[in-house]
C-alpha cells in the first residue's frame, strides 16, 4: 500500500513482481505523480516523465479524504474490502500511521490474519521543528506503535538502532536499505553528452561545476551552499541548482547580491529523465540539509560518478559515503567549513579525480538486489510470525 506512485518505489515494485516467490499487488491511495498534480513542497505541478505504473499489477483505491496533510487527508475506505477479499498473506504499508488509511489497512490485515509490515526512516526521536513534547510523546508511543508490526522495516542502521533502543527485539527489525535502480542510472549516465549539457549553462570542460538537486525548502538549506560558494571564490567554478520551492526567489536575490549571477544557474524543477544529464555534466554534488534521513539523490549522484559533500545532519551519511575517499561531511550550517572544502576540492584537479575514482570503487558494492532480498526476508519473517501465533492460538 502506497500513498501515490513514487519514482523511487516503482523500480522496487517491478523487481519484486519479477521474483518467483512473490505475487505482488500495489494499492495506490492516489495517483499524483503519475498524473499531473500540484506538489506543495516543489510549489509547482509535477508529473513524472518516466513510467511509474508499468511492470507490476496495481489498483487505485479512491481517497475520500480532504487531500490535506492531516489524519483525514488520506482516507481510503475501499482498502477494507480490497484487503479483506484479496486473500493476502502480507500487507506492507508505505503510508504513515498519522493517516486514517494506515489504520484501515492495519485492522483489515488483522481481521484477515495477514501479516502487517511497516517502519520508519527516523534515526532519532527529536522533532524536526524542535518541539520537545513530540520527543516525549514518541518515547512513550513508539514502542507500543511499532509492536503492532509483524516485522518492522527500516532503511538504515541508525533507524535499526533507534527501534532497538525503544525495546523492540532485533529479530523483529529488518534492514531494507533505500536504493535506486542502479542499472537505469548507470545506463542513462553513459548516454549523456556532458559537453552539450555544460554548454547550456555557459560552462566548458575547463570549468568546475557544483550541483545541488532538491526541493528549495528551508530544511534543505540551499542558501548555505550559495553563501559557501561565494566564500570559496574558486575561479571558473559554476553552481547549478536544480529544484523549485518557496526559497527560489530568495536564492536568486542572494546570488545577485553576492555578485554570483553569472556563475549560478537556478534551473527550477527538473524531471527525472533529465536528471542523469545534470549529474553527468557536474563535478561535485552538495547536500547541506538540516534534516534528511536517507536522501536518494545521493546514490543517484554517485552512480553518475559524482563525489558528494553532505552536512552531518544527513542521517544516512555514514552508510552513503567514505569520508575523504568518495566525499566529505561538514557541520550543518557551517558555511565557512563548507567553503573550505569546496575551495580545497575544486582547486585541486588531482584530488577531485581521486574522489571520483573513490566513488566508482564504492558503487561497485552497491546492489539493488540487496534491497529485494531484504524485503523478501522481511515478508517471510512476518508471515511466519503470524502463522506461528495462529498455531498457538488454535
Amino acid at each position: 500500500m502506497a500513498s501515490h506512485p513514487v519514482q523511487y518505489q516503482a523500480p522496487l515494485f517491478r523487481r519484486l513482481a519479477a521474483r518467483p516467490e512473490i505475487d505482488i499487488h500495489v494499492a495506490y491511495c492516489g495517483l499524483q505523480g503519475a498524473e499531473a498534480a500540484h506538489d506543495p513542497e516543489f510549489e509547482t505541478t509535477v508529473k513524472w516523465d518516466v513510467p511509474v505504473l508499468s511492470g507490476y499489477p496495481w489498483s487505485h483505491i479512491a481517497n475520500k479524504g480532504s487531500g490535506r496533510l492531516s489524519f483525514l487527508g488520506l482516507y481510503n475506505p475501499g482498502l477494507w474490502k480490497f484487503i479483506r477479499t484479496g486473500n493476502y498473506d502480507a500487507v506492507i504499508s508505505f503510508v504513515g500511521y498519522v493517516r486514517a488509511t494506515f489504520w484501515i489497512a492495519y485492522f483489515a490485515a488483522k481481521k484477515s490474519k495477514a501479516a502487517f509490515l511497516f517502519g520508519t526512516d527516523a534515526t532519532t526521536l527529536a522533532s524536526r521543528n524542535g518541539r520537545t513534547w513530540k520527543r516525549t510523546l514518541k518515547k512513550f508511543l513508539w514502542p507500543r506503535l511499532f509492536r503492532l508490526a509483524d516485522q518492522i522495516i527500516v532503511p538504515s542502521t541508525g533507524s535499526q538502532n533507534l527501534m532497538h533502543s525503544l525495546g523492540l527485539p532485533r529479530d523483529r527489525i529488518t534492514l531494507t536499505p533505500y536504493t535506486v535502480d542502479n542499472d537505469w542510472w548507470i545506463e542513462q549516465s553513459q548516454r549523456i553528452d556532458r559537453s552539450a549539457v555544460r554548454a547550456s549553462w555557459g560552462a566548458t570542460e575547463e570549468n568546475t561545476v557544483v550541483l545541488f538537486c532538491a526541493k528549495l525548502q528551508p530544511w534543505k538549506r540551499p542558501l548555505d551552499l550559495v553563501r559557501a560558494f561565494a566564500k570559496a571564490a574558486v575561479p571558473g567554478a559554476f553552481l547549478v541548482i536544480a529544484g523549485d520551492g518557496p526559497q527560489r526567489a530568495e536564492l536568486e536575490r542572494e546570488a545577485r547580491d553576492l555578485g554570483l549571477a553569472e556563475r549560478v544557474r537556478i534551473l527550477g524543477f527538473v524531471n527525472l529523465s533529465r536528471l542523469p544529464g545534470l549529474y553527468k555534466a557536474s563535478d561535485l554534488f552538495v547536500l547541506p540539509s538540516e534534516y534528511d534521513p536517507c536522501p536518494l539523490v545521493v546514490p543517484e549522484a554517485m552512480l553518475s560518478g559524482l563525489p558528494v559533500i553532505l552536512s552531518d545532519a544527513v542521517l544516512g551519511r555514514l552508510s552513503m559515503i567514505n569520508p575523504e575517499i568518495s566525499g566529505y561531511t561538514y557541520p550543518c550550517g557551517n558555511a565557512h567549513r563548507l567553503a573550505n572544502i569546496l575551495r580545497t576540492v575544486l582547486n585541486d584537479p588531482a584530488l577531485l579525480n581521486s574522489l571520483k575514482d573513490g566513488v566508482s570503487r564504492q558503487m561497485e558494492s552497491w546492489r539493488s538486489s540487496d534491497l529485494l532480498d531484504a524485503s523478501v526476508l522481511a515478508i517471510e519473517k512476518a508471515i511466519q510470525r503470524v502463522r506461528e501465533f495462529e498455531g498457538r492460538d488454535t
